[in-house]
């Protein structure tokens, strides 16, 4: 149930969103449609998910608006990683306005923190072409096992060490 306002925005973008006991299942076969986003205090949509929903947000069609209504500045630090890719989004203070675009376009970008680094990965799963994050540091440290989880559900993700690719542990 914790879950509830954040399944009701991504149901609003027209995403498929199934709530069994203990898991949601989770699809989309049409293209995201926009939506407006207010971060607020629990039960509200959690400002620790505005940068993910904006990743999304970024190829919906139309216009979206995000409003961080729990954090003072800096909030929208990670924007330019996804104007990288090919983002349109203008901020202005504690407002981003999210231009859905056709498709991002893989590129390097940087994790800034967990939450921005959960959004990389989302933007790059959704590019076109190869998306390489950086300092996946504090995506690790966030999340156990993201690289096994993603390939799980289909994702063409690897981590490289020292220079060299490392399959995850579920591939052969």
């Amino acid at each position: 149930k914790h879950m509830d306002c954040i399944t009701a925005k991504l149901v609003e973008m027209g995403v498929e969103v199934v709530e069994n006991e203990d898991t949601l299942l989770v699809r989309r076969t049409e293209k995201l449609q926009h939506t407006n986003v207010k971060t607020l205090p629990y039960p509200g949509f959690p400002t620790d998910m505005q940068p993910q929903i904006v990743a999304l947000l970024s190829i919906a069609q139309g216009t979206s608006m995000v409003n961080e209504s729990v954090w003072e500045g800096g909030r929208f630090k990670y924007v330019d990683e996804l104007r990288r890719m090919g983002a349109q989004i203008t901020v202005d203070g504690k407002v981003a306005i999210v231009e859905g675009v056709d498709h991002l376009k893989g590129a390097p970008v940087r994790a800034l923190d967990l939450r921005a680094g959960a959004a990389m990965v989302i933007a790059g799963l959704v590019a076109e072409g190869t998306t390489q994050v950086e300092d996946v540091v504090y995506i690790e440290r966030g999340y156990e096992n993201i690289v096994d989880k993603l390939v799980n559900l289909g994702a063409d993700i690897y981590r490289r060490r020292d220079g060299k690719d490392e399959a995850p542990a579920n591939v052969g």
